[in-house]
């Protein structure tokens, strides 16, 4: 079922991120006066087409991963005479730009409008209070303690847990003093706390920027009861169901739900006997957890179940809500910071301080996917968005075959007063096309690695 969700979802996601892209490049195109003859969600064969008055066909393909915008070019195919004013080659270099640039621009509306409507609708975050700090570690020496809620990073307000690691994972090289402001439990003064770090994040892989401070935030005790059973997994396997509290795991109490994960991490293709109670009555099984390695090599134990969802303390939660017209410049500001965000990861991972194993392929979009699908329409939406402007990025990296490469040639053309060769343009299509496939299974690649 799980498996079948994360399809789902991300034909879904790419469904609407692809439709948004290439329907840019349609609407300007059509304002440039370029004839469009085909606009595909999908690839391969139409499974469903029809044709408007202007003759440009509209089709749904069989291979939803992709899709594009087909326009009358005497490159491609040779163009009647009486058409050839509507020919995408024929148009200005400014309006060649302008459809080009449109497919980038469109995701990032995209996005716009997915975190405008989050801050209208309003979300509520967990505020960040610290719960614990590692002994000797950057925060332990600092001086940050448990009950602290944190506001400001470099000088950077902070509402929630997402806008700090965000914030932490853009500092990945970092040396020097980080200032983390913070309001001690019980007390209205800020604290400013100057932790020492030296090439912060650097080549992690992934990145864990609050452990390596050494902060653990704050979460209410949750107690060792299921919530989630997925089929066909050992817990399911074991006969254990929703409400099933664990009890004991070979003899020992289990305290609470981080009790039984660290027991059953620990004990990958091991036996256990659980003891647990159902409706009021103490029962017994046999568990067997499977195999998960990590990245490091490292083997831990999964059973497919998640614990069930306890109520956050009033106090401990914060309202994110916005008027129409101030959502605006909120969600200009979140998809800038996103996109700068984006490419500062681009530039590090090319200068080595981050690992090419964080890049994502399908398998682990597909995964993102179904479970932010599963925790909500909120984190759906938040994700969608991010996953546009990534999309967004992506295309303007100035790398032929991509939406940049484009871009590139045309400014090019616009400095030196005309167009690049097309003996220069078909190298740069082989060099762009070995570069995108080469990266195209890096991803695949660590996908795999992450999924074994």
């Amino acid at each position: 079922m799980g498996l079948i969700q994360n399809i789902l979802a991300v034909i879904v996601v790419l469904g609407l991120l692809v439709t948004f892209h290439e329907f840019g490049h349609f609407w300007v195109a059509r304002r440039c006066g370029v004839k469009v003859l085909r606009f595909s969600v999908g690839f391969g064969k139409p499974l469903w087409s029809r044709v408007d008055r202007h003759g440009t066909e509209f089709a749904i393909a069989a291979i939803p991963l992709g899709g594009y915008v087909k326009m009358l070019d005497e490159r491609e195919a040779p163009v009647p005479d009486d058409q050839l004013d509507q020919a995408f080659n024929r148009k200005t270099v400014w309006q060649r730009i302008a459809v080009v640039a449109a497919g980038p621009i469109a995701n990032f509306l995209l996005a716009i409008v997915a975190y405008w409507a989050l801050f209208v609708v309003g979300t509520t975050a967990v505020a960040p209070m610290v719960g614990d700090t590692t002994p000797n570690s950057p925060a332990a020496e600092a001086g940050l303690a448990q009950g602290d809620e944190i506001t400001a990073i470099q000088g950077e307000a902070v509402s929630n847990w997402e806008a700090i690691n965000f914030k932490l994972v853009s500092m990945i090289g970092f040396s020097g003093d980080l200032a983390i402001e913070a309001r001690p439990e019980g007390e209205n003064d800020v604290v400013v706390y100057q932790l020492p770090l030296r090439d912060y994040l650097t080549r992690q892989d992934p990145p864990q920027p609050l452990e390596t401070l050494g902060l653990t935030p704050w979460q209410p005790e949750v107690p060792a009861t299921l919530g989630q059973v997925i089929d066909g997994e050992a817990a399911a396997a074991a006969g254990l169901e929703v409400g099933d509290r664990m009890v004991a795991v070979d003899g020992s109490p289990i305290a609470d739900w981080m009790a039984f994960v660290n027991v059953i991490r620990g004990s990958p293709g091991e036996s256990l006997e659980i003891e647990f109670e159902r409706d009021g009555e103490r029962r017994t099984t046999t568990l067997t957890p499977g195999r998960n390695r990590l990245e490091t090599g490292v083997e831990i134990g999964y059973i497919g179940a998640g614990a069930e969802p306890v109520a956050w303390p009033e106090e401990y939660q914060r309202e994110i809500r916005y008027g129409p017209i101030e959502a605006v410049g909120q969600s200009l500001e979140r998809t800038a910071d996103m996109t700068l965000l984006t490419v500062d990861a681009i530039r590090k991972m090319l200068i080595g301080l981050i690992s090419p194993s964080n890049l994502s392929g399908p398998i682990t979009i597909a995964q993102i996917s179904g479970d932010s699908a599963r925790a909500g329409l909120e984190a759906f939406v938040s994700f969608l968005a991010y996953l546009s402007i990534s999309l967004g990025v992506l295309n303007l990296l100035p790398i032929p075959v991509l939406d940049g490469g484009h871009l590139l040639y045309y400014f090019l053309e616009v400095v030196r007063g005309r167009p690049v060769s097309e003996q220069t343009q078909a190298i740069g299509l082989r060099i762009g096309l070995a570069m995108v496939g080469t990266l195209m299974l890096m991803a695949l690649y660590f996908d795999l690695m992450r999924l074994w």
